[in-house]
């Protein structure tokens, strides 16, 4: 089907908790939540003022992929992805929502933010090139932009608010956040998807180098919630041409950043106009990481 643009949903029925960055998340019921992923683009924490067109889309769509593959490992917070089964009153919004929305289970999300990197890249390379280590992780000598780590490592960090960067923590930190028992079992969690989920993707042809988890807790049980092993929550690699020494072409939002690394912007709102090339590149580029990930196309 033809999925809109949508950059902002307005559905007055529900209540809306909050416009994020990406989603907006409308409150269904006690136990219900609307979480619609829009094509709102950000970077560097600042809002593009242009929409990728089908960037939700891809967003939703892999996140169900792999909330569904790595069930049996974790419980996640899907109720419901077919937007033909939702309430009543959504059905006027049915085609800014298709493909692009769920409905969620209510959880509190723990205040950390799951981070493990197989490889050298992003905030992870600029803090080892000042110290030697990765959010207390002391790492071999001589590693170069893009190097695979000789293990993959948890790097959790704090949840900022929009607007505000997130901040690299050790192991030890998030066990005075969440406790030492929620801390390592979160840790674990993270650590054996990302193995399953670097092993599935190298045999089609990807690296994923890094990739960021979020986790709640529904009913006392720990979930998988949010986004899982999308182009923006995590970076993908085409395997051929990989070398390390320098930045790698890449399948998520990593073209955008280098675009705008090269303009006169200070990184603070309002940010500079996308060129049409470079959204419509955006666009493909996402499309490829859905179609080489999961082998088939969007819908």
């Amino acid at each position: 089907m033809n999925h809109p643009v949508v950059t902002q949903t307005n559905i007055g029925e529900f209540p809306l908790i909050s416009r994020g960055k990406v989603r907006d998340i409308y409150d269904i019921d006690d136990e219900t939540l609307l979480i619609v992923t829009t094509d709102r683009m950000s970077a560097f924490d600042v809002i593009m003022s242009s929409p990728i067109p089908m960037k939700g889309v891809v967003l939703n769509q892999l996140t169900l992929f792999w909330m569904k593959r790595f069930s049996s490992l974790v419980p996640n917070h899907i109720k419901e992805a077919d937007v033909d089964r939702y309430p009543a009153a959504l059905r006027p919004y049915r085609d800014e929502l298709a493909g692009r929305s769920l409905l969620a289970k209510k959880a509190k999300p723990l205040p950390v933010e799951c981070i493990v990197r197989g490889y050298l890249a992003g905030s992870g390379w600029k803090d080892y090139r000042k110290n030697g280590e990765v959010c207390g992780h002391k790492l071999p000598a001589g590693l170069e932009e893009s190097s695979k780590l000789p293990e993959p490592i948890f790097t959790p960090s704090t949840k900022a608010a929009i607007g505000q960067h997130d901040e690299n923590i050790s192991l030890r930190e998030a066990e005075k956040i969440l406790g030492v028992e929620k801390a390592h079992a979160v840790a674990d969690l993270t650590m054996n998807i990302y193995r399953q989920a670097s092993e599935y993707a190298a045999g089609r042809g990807i690296i994923i180098a890094d990739t960021k988890f979020e986790f709640g807790m529904v009913d006392g049980e720990l979930t998988l919630i949010d986004e899982v092993l999308t182009p923006d929550s995590s970076r993908f690699w085409p395997a051929k041409g990989y070398a390390p020494g320098r930045s790698q072409p890449s399948f998520d939002k990593q073209y955008l950043r280098d675009w705008l690394e090269q303009q006169p912007w200070d990184k603070t709102p309002p940010p500079p106009a996308l060129p049409e090339d470079v959204v419509k590149t955006t666009t493909e580029k996402y499309l490829e990481a859905y179609h080489i990930i999961t082998g088939s196309h969007i819908q």
